[in-house]
């Protein structure tokens, strides 16, 4: 299966040395991004909350030092629901670089152009509102549809990442519209791979290296779909 082929292949390339150094490098911005958030809440909790309250019965209490290492407790939380965000929005700065080592070693003669710096940032942009928009809308409609809600948040996710993330592939060998075409003709597949990779998000530490293992996994999607490069190719590529 397509789709498959795709993922294994991705996940054989995450283990290379130049594609696992970027992936570290963008599991290691994410942590320290989420230390610095936590500290900077630790710090003005302590920082605007008076120190000790006088209460009746209880005396003096230092409410300020409580609240500053209970919200440590917002750690966990924080990363359960922007990990996935903070991750893409990361990746999506090494995805380039991803897309480059892959067709290097994998398709030589295929190889594409590489976007600049403002379209690979707007596409990075464009992978972080979808995840942020899919968890915030399921999280709203989650009592209303109840165990439905997984099907609705990994279903959207997968077709919104499915998009972003295929889109980006395309661009770097043919203009908008034909990479357009070229998404809509295999959307079932181009969504179930982007399904995949939602549920992968879903995984907690794991879901830090996935946003570079599905940009990995979409430049190899687009090249197993789109065929030979050349004159009699069905998609051109500029």
């Amino acid at each position: 299966m397509t789709v498959l082929r795709a993922l294994a292949l991705a996940w054989l390339d995450l283990l290379r040395p130049r594609i696992l150094r970027l992936a570290l490098m963008g599991a290691g911005l994410t942590i320290l991004l989420f230390v610095a958030l936590q500290s900077a809440v630790f710090w003005a909790v302590r920082s605007f909350v008076p120190g000790n309250w006088s209460l009746p019965w209880i005396g003096s209490l230092d409410v300020g030092s409580a609240l500053s290492w209970g919200s440590l407790a917002l750690f966990p939380l924080m990363g359960f629901f922007l990990m996935a965000p903070v991750a893409a929005g990361f990746a999506g700065l090494f995805a380039e670089r991803v897309a480059d080592a892959v067709e290097e070693i994998h398709y030589p003669a295929r190889r594409g152009s590489s976007l600049d710096f403002m379209d690979g940032l707007l596409e990075s942009l464009a992978v972080v509102a979808a995840v942020l928009l899919v968890a915030v809308v399921s999280l709203v409609l989650t009592p209303f549809l109840g165990p439905l809600a997984p099907v609705l948040l990994f279903g959207a996710n997968g077709w919104l990442l499915g998009r972003e993330f295929f889109q980006m592939a395309a661009r770097r060998h043919m203009d908008e519209p034909q990479a357009t075409a070229l998404r809509k003709a295999n959307g079932a597949r181009v969504t179930l791979a982007g399904v995949l990779v939602a549920v992968a998000l879903a995984v907690p530490v794991v879901n830090i290296a996935v946003p570079l293992l599905a940009a990995a996994a979409f430049t190899h999607l687009f090249h197993l779909l789109s065929g030979p490069a050349g004159p009699g190719s069905r998609y051109p590529r500029g």
